[in-house]
């Protein structure tokens, strides 16, 4: 499929700073930022609800359904932690975010998760899990990057402009 402008996924570990990359790289290019977690509370892309992590479990087909239209013209900054539901031929690049557990550990506290929530998304950091499930078949460029300080993030952000510039 042939785009004028690319697709880049953002994935990674809630609170290693998806949100803040994305309005910065949307803010500094033509993309538009699809944050995705913000959708499904929009919509209501979920048919379940987790209590204990006081969390919507996000329906991957109702995601993906509103996802595609969007996608499909190119010119998207896809913001979210999961990334196995989507069609890979309508993603051109992969930016995972990674950040040391202690920095990950503080910014979740922050924002008042409970310690269930916390320990399950420090450990997710731990176990690589949202690089793991990220396209392993697909001829797709993956680029990890630290994002624990201001300097990794202009570094990144500087990085994923340049494939955008580049990109076609």
């Amino acid at each position: 499929m042939s785009r004028p402008k690319p697709n880049i996924l953002v994935t990674g570990t809630p609170g290693v700073g998806k949100t803040t990359f994305c309005e910065a790289l949307a803010a500094a290019s033509s993309l538009e930022h699809l944050e995705v977690s913000k959708m499904v509370r929009e919509k209501r892309l979920y048919r379940e609800w987790d209590d204990e992590l006081d969390c919507s479990i996000f329906d991957e087909e109702m995601v993906q359904d509103a996802l595609e239209p969007l996608l499909e013209s190119g010119g998207c900054v896809v913001d979210f932690h999961s990334s196995s539901f989507l069609d890979e031929s309508l993603v051109d690049l992969v930016v995972v975010l990674r950040v040391d557990t202690s920095t990950l550990y503080d910014r979740l506290e922050k924002r008042h998760y409970p310690e269930s929530k916390v320990k399950q998304n420090v450990e997710a950091e731990i176990f690589q899990s949202c690089l793991d499930e990220v396209f392993e078949e697909a001829d797709i460029q993956i680029w990890e990057m630290p994002h624990d300080t201001e300097e990794h993030m202009e570094e990144a952000l500087e990085r994923v402009l340049g494939f955008v510039r580049s990109f076609g």
